[in-house]
């Protein structure tokens, strides 16, 4: 009888390992996917004085800045290129971006763009303009927006 027991304990460790080993990819996948998931739903920016505080870590890697558009500084170039500057604490940060602005899209007013530094230059190069909504924006975020003369909106 010895001999029977044997090989069915066996088969019975080599079962609960496996399913140990199972359970285990299975746990890792599930918290990789989760992770994945959530951190890609959750949107992180920085603010231009931020962005150029960390210009050397930030490199040439795609991320969301937010600014004040200084007054001024917007210029249409050909091919739908827009030129202009945006202001966030003593830092101005020169942005270039390709495509259509939003209707919204003016002076003195808080915009988040995405796009990436180009090269070793402080030229951020966007192909997004996101308007914050001024009214709900400043009423959740006060003394946030500053104006580039200083004054807070």
């Amino acid at each position: 009888m010895t001999a029977s027991t044997k090989p069915s304990s066996a088969n019975t460790r080599r079962t609960r390992r496996r399913l140990v080993i199972v359970g285990v990819v299975l746990s890792a996948a599930i918290g990789f996917l989760v992770f994945k998931t959530l951190s890609s739903a959750i949107v992180y920016f920085k603010t231009a004085q931020e962005a150029v505080a960390n210009r050397a870590s930030l490199g040439n890697s795609t991320f969301q800045m937010e600014g004040v558009v200084v007054p001024h500084s917007i210029h249409h170039v050909s091919g739908g290129v827009l030129d202009f500057v945006i202001a966030s604490g003593t830092a101005r940060v020169p942005v270039e971006n390709e495509g259509t602005p939003p209707q919204l899209f003016q002076p003195n007013i808080a915009v988040v763009l995405v796009g990436h530094f180009v090269g070793s230059s402080d030229l951020f190069s966007s192909d997004q303009i996101l308007v914050k909504h001024s009214n709900a924006y400043i009423a959740a975020h006060p003394n946030r927006v500053r104006s580039p003369n200083g004054s807070v909106r």
